[in-house]
């Protein structure tokens, strides 16, 4: 079977972080791209989801404290992580 070449453009960080990702299984990026391809045919469409993920009850809680905390503008601020630690040791 003749072979095509394909080009991707991806940052530096994701192309490192995949490599080493794909070395500890045993594969080199080609494979890992073939491997996805041939998995995206037999699925006829992407082998995963794709999908904005929504967060659960205790994360929206969080959430939700996190901009109550940020709108109470009576509560302390720091400027620093260094500065915070400083108080929560005193």
């Amino acid at each position: 079977m003749a072979m095509a070449k394909i080009n991707v453009n991806t940052d530096e960080e994701t192309k490192r972080a995949a490599e080493s990702l794909f070395s500890e299984l045993g594969l080199n990026m080609t494979t890992a791209i073939n491997i996805f391809l041939k998995k995206a045919l037999q699925y006829r469409g992407i082998p995963f989801d794709v999908c904005i993920e929504i967060p659960n009850d205790v994360t929206r809680a969080a959430l939700e404290e996190g901009d109550r905390i940020l709108a109470d503008h009576s509560r302390k601020r720091y400027k620093s992580v260094a500065e915070l630690k400083k108080a929560l040791e005193e």
